[in-house]
Formats: structure tokens, sequence, C-alpha cells
């Protein structure tokens, strides 16, 4: 199970190197990971403290911490 959520997390990074800051429910569309396996990922990075949140207004975006 771990293998697998690095395995997200690494996904949800990369997408976000590529792409950069964008609204959490497009970063999980471009990953293409169940629900699930997206939260377990993004919970991974924001542990490792890899990844900023931002909320405007009832939006949240996410990206990387530089």
């Amino acid at each position: 199970m771990n293998t697998e959520i690095g395995f997200a997390a690494g996904n949800i990074w990369k997408k976000l190197k590529e792409e950069g800051e964008m609204v959490i429910t497009r970063l999980m569309r471009k990953t293409g990971l169940p629900i699930n396996m997206f939260y377990m990922g993004l919970g991974w990075l924001a542990r490792e403290d890899k990844i900023k949140f931002r909320r405007e207004r009832r939006t949240i975006y996410i990206s990387l911490k530089e």
C-alpha cells in the first residue's frame, strides 16, 4: 500500500512540476488517480511539506513549495 501511495504522490508532484499551480479538482482529473489514492498521495506530499495550499473564496489551489 505504501508503494501505491508513493506512486500517487509522485504522479501528483510531476503534474504540479509540469503545469504549476492548479485547482484541486483539475489536478485530480489530470493525474487520473482514483479519488482515494489521489487524497492519500496529496496527504503524503503535505506531510513531507512539498506542497502548499491557497484558498480563494471557495476554491482550493495547490502548488509545489519552492
